[in-house]
């Protein structure tokens, strides 16, 4: 049985991902493998906040730059005083969409888009 699924984003720096992931958007570093522990890149990223996790890699292979994440949230609203008062940039929203969501979008440096929608 399917328990969980946990998207991977493909970034071109893991240190400029991480800053962005965890100091802006609030996501704390579970786990980075690297091949070589002396250089940032390539890099596999487990991030979490509040129980969700997402995965970052800037490993070749590891899926292309320009992907898309959606994350259901309690209240978009709040997450985006959050956001902007940490100066994240928002790409679209807090808005109302005609199918009955509320949603809102940033964007990471390597145009991966991060969805929070509220139900």
């Amino acid at each position: 049985m399917l328990k969980l699924a946990i998207p991977v984003l493909h970034v071109s720096n893991s240190m400029a991902a991480e800053e962005f992931y965890c100091k802006r958007l609030g996501f704390r570093t579970e786990f980075a493998h690297r091949v070589d522990d002396a250089k940032a890149d390539p890099c596999y990223m487990g991030l979490t906040r509040d129980g969700v996790w997402l995965h970052v890699s800037s490993f070749s292979g590891d899926g292309i730059s320009g992907g898309v994440v959606n994350l259901i949230v309690e209240d978009v609203d709040a997450l985006h005083a959050e956001l902007v008062e940490k100066g994240v940039r928002i790409d679209t929203g807090p808005v109302d969409q005609t199918w009955g969501t509320r949603e809102m979008y940033v964007k990471d440096a390597d145009g991966n888009s991060i969805r929070f929608i509220e139900q």
